[in-house]
């Protein structure tokens, strides 16, 4: 490698772990310090797959029940559900390609949060015979 690739690759290190460094700042560290107006919150991602392993699926009117019966009164300060296609490997060792849902859940971190989404998570998990949902959780800064 020659001298200007070298720093060319040098200042391409520099500009990554400056670009992360200010990410960094963005995103609530540890003791949610947030920049002036914005509030530390977690963000849970859910993503709820719809096929059943029976072969059926979860109808429009079986997920927007879970919704208004599960999901709102857990999260009445609101929520974000988003159609997506979904791919993970199955516990048989075979691929399984679905639609899904995702859920995605701006709060403060504490243990009423806590326990609302376990439950949501172990009612989908129950009542669909689901495999899995994932969650996914960062800690984020927002304001309103």
């Amino acid at each position: 490698m020659n001298s200007v690739a070298r720093h060319r690759l040098s200042r391409a290190g520099m500009a990554g772990a400056l670009a992360a460094a200010v990410l960094a700042g963005c995103a609530a560290g540890p003791f949610g310090h947030c920049a002036a107006g914005f509030e530390a919150f977690e963000r849970d991602t859910l993503y709820f797959g719809r096929a059943i392993p029976t072969g059926a699926q979860v109808s429009d009117a079986d997920w927007a029940d879970f919704l208004d019966t599960r999901v709102t009164p857990a999260f009445p300060q609101g929520f974000t559900a988003l159609d997506a296609a979904g791919q993970w490997l199955g516990a048989s060792g075979q691929v399984v390609r679905e639609p899904s849902k995702l859920v995605v859940l701006l709060h403060p971190r504490d243990a009423k949060a806590d326990a609302a989404i376990a439950a949501l998570i172990d009612t989908y998990r129950q009542r669909f015979a689901q495999e899995a949902v994932l969650q996914e959780r960062q800690s984020v800064c927002a304001r309103f």
